[in-house]
């Protein structure tokens, strides 16, 4: 089952430990990849400003931006929630794929795939694993947790759509 709207391939995940490499990522990512807004402890009317900062950029460079709805002018939502045409679905486990798969999503990020400094001490799934956390559901697959270039291009002979990082880009 095709998805209904276009995936970008690569993403870039924003958090506060990026700090100002955040702005060189944004100027690193290719044209066309997307970008997931994940300032969750920055205070709201702090994170609605590097939003609007985020999307000036991702406008000028022709990147998608998703983020927790509430966000003016974001391209969609990562999760639950309203806004934008594109819709994107954290997936740990089988049944939070199949809650994005029911809420209409249009890709899912299944983590954490490889270890990563961004959840420290959690267990890896690994690809095989990830795959069936996804499999029957008809969406693309976006993998993240511990990503590099090299590692995305063994994961795309698997059948993954695309990958996601923090560390990678900065």
């Amino acid at each position: 089952m095709p998805h209904r709207n276009p995936v970008p391939r690569l993403w870039l995940m924003t958090d506060e430990r990026m700090g100002d490499a955040l702005w060189r990522a944004l100027q690193c990512i290719p044209p066309g990849s997307g970008v997931v807004i994940r300032h969750y402890q920055t205070p709201p009317a702090q994170r609605r400003a590097l939003a609007l900062r985020i999307r000036r950029i991702a406008l000028a460079r022709r990147l998608v931006v998703v983020a927790r709805p509430g966000f003016a002018g974001i391209d969609g939502v990562h999760g639950a929630g309203r806004g934008g045409s594109l819709r994107t679905w954290p997936a740990h486990d089988r049944r939070e794929a199949m809650l994005g798969a029911r809420a209409g999503a249009d890709a899912l990020f299944v983590s954490p795939i490889y270890p990563t400094r961004s959840h420290p001490g959690a267990p890896a799934i690994g690809p095989a694993a990830a795959l069936r956390v996804a499999r029957g559901l008809g969406l693309p697959i976006i993998a993240l947790g511990g990503m590099t270039a090299a590692r995305s291009r063994r994961l795309r002979m698997l059948g993954f759509h695309g990958w996601a990082a923090i560390d990678a880009w900065t």
